[in-house]
C-alpha cells in the first residue's frame, strides 16, 4: 500500500490526487501538510485524511509516507521535492517542475542518487487520447510532420496576491500555462526545440499574461504556441499537420472532461472521442508502477530538464529574464 503525503494545502489536489488515489486499491492520502496548522486540520477533516501536519519537515519524517505529491507554488518545488527525496520519498511533482532547468537538473540528480522516482505532474501525457496521437505518429499515417500549432487559454483575472501573478511565486501565462503546449509539442516530436520568438503581453506587475511562440524542431518542423492568462474563453488546441494527413485535438490537457478529435487522412475525414478514466488516474497508476516496478516514466528526468530548458529560452528570447541553464 502506497501512503501518499501531500505538500501544501492545494486546491487542485482532490481531483489530482485525492479523488484518484480513492479509485485504487493500492494507495492511499495519509497526510497533509501545510504551514499554518489550522489551514492543515481543516483540509484534513474535509477530505478524510487521516493525519494532519503543521509542517512540511513533519510530513516528511513521517515513516508512513512513501509517496510525497508536491503541490506547493513552483517556487518551492525544487527545495521541497529535493528534501522529500533525501527523506526516502518519491516525488509527483505538480508542474512545472522547477523554477529554471537548473533547478531541474538538481532535482533529477538527487532522485538519480537517492534512487527515488521523481516526475513531472502532466498528467494529460498517460491518457488514451494523447496515446492515440503517438500511436499514429509511430504508424506513419502523417508522413513527413510539417507544421505544428498548440494553444491553451484560461482567463486568470488579474490580482495581485494570486500566486499566478506573482513573479516570485513563479507565476505568468507561460508558467502556469504554456508548461502544458511546451510538453504537447515536445513530446508529439519526441525532439527538444529551437525557440525562434517570444513575444509577452504583460501585467501590472510586469508578468506575462499571454505569450506567443515559435520554435522548430530538426528537420525544419515549424511549430506556434500561445498561452494566455487573460482571454476568455478556456480553450486548449493542437493540430499536427502532416504531408499525408492532419489531426485537430480540442482540449488536450483535460480530455476526460471533454475533447473532440478531428482526423483527415486522404480523402477520409472522421470525428471521435475516446472514452476513459481521468489523465490523473492514469497519471497515478504509472507513478505507482514506477515506484513498485521501475516502469520508466515519460515526464521525468530529461524530459523535465528539457521542457524547463524550453521555458528557460522563452523567457530569455521574449525579455522577461536570463536564461538559467
Amino acid at each position: 500500500m502506497q501512503k501518499i503525503g501531500i505538500l501544501g494545502a492545494a486546491g487542485i489536489a482532490p481531483r489530482s490526487i485525492i479523488q484518484p488515489a480513492r479509485r485504487r486499491k493500492n494507495s492511499i492520502i495519509h497526510a497533509v501538510a501545510s504551514r499554518r496548522e489550522a489551514a492543515a486540520a481543516e483540509y484534513a477533516r474535509v477530505h478524510k485524511i487521516v493525519r494532519a501536519c503543521s509542517s512540511y519537515d513533519e510530513l516528511l519524517s513521517d515513516p508512513d509516507v512513501t509517496i510525497v505529491y508536491n503541490a506547493l507554488p513552483p517556487v518551492a518545488h525544487a527545495e521541497w521535492s529535493i528534501n522529500a527525496m533525501r527523506a526516502g520519498k518519491h516525488v509527483l511533482c505538480e508542474k512545472p517542475l522547477a523554477m529554471n532547468a537548473a533547478e531541474a537538473r538538481d532535482m533529477v540528480e538527487v532522485a538519480k542518487a537517492s534512487g527515488r522516482v521523481l516526475a513531472e505532474a502532466f498528467h494529460d501525457r498517460y491518457h488514451p487520447v494523447f496515446l492515440h496521437l503517438l500511436e499514429r505518429k509511430a504508424s506513419g499515417s502523417f508522413g513527413r510532420i510539417r507544421s505544428l500549432q498548440a494553444e491553451f487559454h484560461v482567463e486568470i483575472p488579474f490580482n495581485p496576491r494570486n500566486i499566478r501573478h506573482d513573479p516570485g511565486q513563479g507565476g505568468g501565462a507561460m508558467m502556469d500555462l504554456g508548461c502544458y503546449p511546451v510538453h504537447w509539442l515536445r513530446s508529439f516530436m519526441g525532439e527538444e526545440p529551437e525557440i525562434l520568438s517570444a513575444r509577452a503581453e504583460l501585467t501590472p506587475l510586469n508578468v506575462d499574461k499571454r505569450m506567443d511562440v515559435e520554435m522548430a524542431f530538426p528537420g525544419g518542423v515549424n511549430a506556434q504556441l500561445v498561452a494566455d492568462i487573460a482571454s476568455p474563453p478556456y480553450r486548449g488546441f493542437l493540430r499536427i499537420e502532416g504531408e499525408n494527413g492532419t489531426i485537430e485535438l480540442d482540449n488536450p490537457c483535460l480530455p476526460h472532461k471533454g475533447h473532440s478529435i478531428r482526423e483527415w487522412f486522404g480523402e477520409s475525414y472522421r470525428e471521435f472521442t475516446l472514452g476513459g478514466d481521468t489523465t490523473y488516474d492514469y497519471q497515478l497508476a504509472a507513478f505507482i508502477d514506477a515506484v513498485e516496478n521501475g516502469t520508466p516514466l515519460p515526464t521525468g528526468g530529461d524530459d523535465a530538464i528539457g521542457n524547463m530548458k524550453a521555458l528557460d529560452a522563452i523567457y530569455e528570447i521574449s525579455g522577461l529574464r536570463r536564461k538559467a541553464l
